[in-house]
């Protein structure tokens, strides 16, 4: 797949999509997740990526929705299916998800669905699937305790790009190279010619480096597994919740991840823990030592019988007269264990192994009062531990990225598997919360549908009354004021939406014949003035001229009658009828006009009706489903008949005037 030629892709965005591993298979499979991993690709603009790339799979045109209204319904779908996903992630993916006109594409998502209705949306795994999210790749990965060398410009150029996580130095020579190793824990050379050469210091000559940056930066990899340590946990536990089939072991991830700490260090290894808490304790280890000897020294000298008392020693020692002389002369076996004794604490304390001999001569055998640490010693031995500890821990963490590196794809697709986990169970609650079936899709025109009910009424969806409703051709609907006729285009509308999404749809049982596009025209406020007027005759023109047999059309109109005039209005309704019956579109004209449109039509119009069964209490009593072939009574018909039917006993009016106005409604 040619990048560039994904709608909305341009030169920038394909950079960035070639940044990805295989940007070609996530655009086929819509994957958002993996899209949104390119640099500057929000998950929105992904999924805006992804349905364009889909579209040009297809060869779908687009243009489904081709009004407002018909935007609005699917907008009003989809957000009715974002609403059941646990993650921000399943809410972006929905929006790959799209009504189309294409069969292979309306297949395709169909084939999903009847996946994601057969999974249960368990409560449990919702739960789960709370703390999954998508994988971050960690862009601020820097190491400088080792470098890369190298005498050669073009390597060097490549090593820069290859492993940015740490410097790239120029040498000429092993002079420079041990230069550079008494900078760096590690130097890995890039050049054979390096090889053989003794110096001092951890020096690794590995000439293949740039083709496995883990072994050089295993940090690379161990930044990413800890900074999406807890996604990681989370979708192996969604695993183990829904009882998916996971593409690792499960256990042994885990137990990789155990060994990893928050910031990428290695947890769990005792002589990598004894190395760190020695650097860190040396200091104040050192100045123990220190007290412990000064201490000693002090009992011994307060103690000793000498020519002077004690106490006077003491003070003339304190006050530095001849000390190196006295404590030679008269303590020098006292020094010694005391010096001993520091030396001991010093080594205990850190607990020191291979070190332990330079530890010792930190404290200096000759007498001393009071006795103090060799500095430089000690900074030597921090700078032996401390190189000892990092070489350590680049071990460690090679072996661990090792392992890890191996878990990588499993990993991300754990999560990937989770993640879309989630857009199939949405799913599964849409379909379980509005009793939806999967349609019929055919090429025969019109509509059928069977028990429909719409979620998008203001009221509680156990409270929707059923709707039975077939048209083949173009159909007025009439009907009562608020006796449901806007509510049934709505259904009609989002059946036929969800339809071409390949989705199920809230009813018994439904039948959409497939259309290119849909338009649904919202009731007008008031009557429009002659610009607006001319200009919705111009879309009606447009729209009938465009009709093709190969680019079928539903037309839901809802009282265009408040366009202009009401006589008008039913000639106009009538001629656009007429132009939509002769080129086999599928329309459905609501209107109180019925009666008129049918008398200016040159051909026959069928009209249905949502009928008044009659008034209750004040209240109209309403058959939802429409009636094929039948004018419905309007509401003030109803209201003269419940009067005439009274024969004016209630107001002493004579009831024959009630009947005369009846009689004028059939006329």
């Amino acid at each position: 797949m040619e990048l560039e030629s994904v709608p909305g892709v341009g030169a920038k965005t394909a950079a960035a999509l070639r940044e990805l591993d295989d940007p070609e298979r996530a655009l086929s499979e819509g994957d958002v997740a993996t899209l949104a991993r390119a640099p500057g690709i929000s998950e929105g603009r992904a999924a805006r990526i992804a349905r364009g790339a889909i579209r040009a799979d297809h060869d779908d045109p687009g243009g489904f929705a081709a009004t407002p209204r018909a935007r609005e319904i699917f907008r009003d779908a989809l957000g009715l299916l974002q609403e059941r996903t646990v993650t921000d992630y399943a809410a972006k993916r929905l929006e790959t998800l799209y009504p189309s006109g294409v069969q292979s594409r309306i297949e395709e998502v169909r084939a999903f669905a009847e996946r994601a209705m057969a999974r249960d949306p368990d409560p449990a795994v919702a739960e789960a699937l709370e703390h999954v999210e998508p994988l971050a790749d960690p862009a601020d990965v820097r190491v400088r305790d080792r470098c890369l060398a190298t005498s050669d410009a073009e390597r060097y150029a490549k090593a820069q790009d290859a492993i940015p996580e740490v410097s790239v130095e120029v040498v000429d020579d092993a002079r420079q190279l041990a230069e550079l190793a008494r900078s760096y824990s590690t130097v890995v050379a890039l050049d054979e010619a390096f090889a053989g050469v003794d110096v001092e210091g951890d020096v690794r000559v590995e000439p293949d480096a740039l083709d496995e940056p883990a072994s050089v930066v295993p940090e690379r990899v161990l930044t990413f597994f800890a900074r999406n340590r807890d996604r990681i946990r989370a979708a192996a536990e969604v695993h183990r919740v829904a009882g998916l089939d996971a593409p690792c072991d499960l256990d042994a991830l885990t137990a990789a991840l155990d060994r990893l700490g928050e910031d990428g260090e290695v947890r769990g290894d005792e002589e990598l823990n004894r190395l760190g808490t020695a650097v860190d304790d040396l200091d104040a280890a050192a100045a123990t030592a220190e007290s412990v000897a000064n201490d000693h020294l002090r009992e011994a000298i307060e103690e000793r019988d000498v020519t002077i008392e004690g106490t006077d020693l003491l003070s003339l020692v304190e006050r530095g007269a001849g000390v190196d002389s006295l404590l030679d002369r008269e303590l020098a076996d006292e020094y010694a264990a005391a010096v001993e004794r520091a030396r001991d604490h010093l080594v205990d304390a850190l607990q020191l192994r291979d070190t332990e001999a330079m530890a010792r001569r930190a404290f200096p055998d000759d007498p001393t009062y009071p006795v103090e640490r060799q500095e430089d010693v000690v900074s030597r031995l921090r700078e032996e531990l401390t190189a000892a500890r990092d070489r350590r821990a680049t071990r460690q963490k090679r072996a661990l990225a090792d392992d890890l590196a191996e878990m990588r794809t499993d990993a991300e697709r754990l999560v990937a598997d989770a993640l879309e986990l989630d857009v199939e169970l949405a799913v599964a609650r849409f379909a379980a919360d509005f009793d939806c079936t999967m349609p019929d899709v055919t090429d025969d025109e019109g509509f059928e549908i069977a028990g429909g009910r719409s979620p998008l009424l203001d009221v509680s969806f156990e409270a929707v009354e059923p709707v039975d409703y077939r048209v083949s051709g173009v159909t007025v609907l009439s009907g009562v004021n608020s006796g449901g006729k806007t509510s049934t285009l709505d259904l009609v509308a989002l059946v036929t939406t969800l339809a071409h999404m390949g989705l199920p749809v809230p009813a018994e049982s439904a039948r959409v014949g497939r259309v290119a596009e849909l338009h649904y025209h919202a009731k007008t406020q008031g009557t429009l003035d002659a610009g607006a007027f001319e200009a919705t005759l111009r879309e009606f023109g447009d729209l009938v001229t465009e009709i093709t047999a190969d680019r079928p059309v539903m037309v839901l109109v809802d009282e265009l009658e408040s366009i202009t005039e009401p006589g008008a209005s039913a000639k106009i309704m009538a001629g656009i009828l007429e132009a939509l019956g002769d080129r086999q579109a599928t329309a459905v004209f609501v209107s109180h006009l019925a009666r008129d449109i049918r008398a200016a039509a040159a051909t026959e119009v069928r009209i249905d009706g949502i009928e008044a069964v009659g008034l209750e209490d004040g209240e109209l009593r309403v058959n939802r489903s429409p009636v094929k072939g039948k004018l419905a009574r309007s509401t003030p018909e109803l209201i003269v008949e419940k009067l005439a039917d009274g024969d004016g006993e209630d107001d002493g009016t004579d009831g024959g005037f009630y009947a005369g106005l009846l009689a004028k409604f059939d006329e």
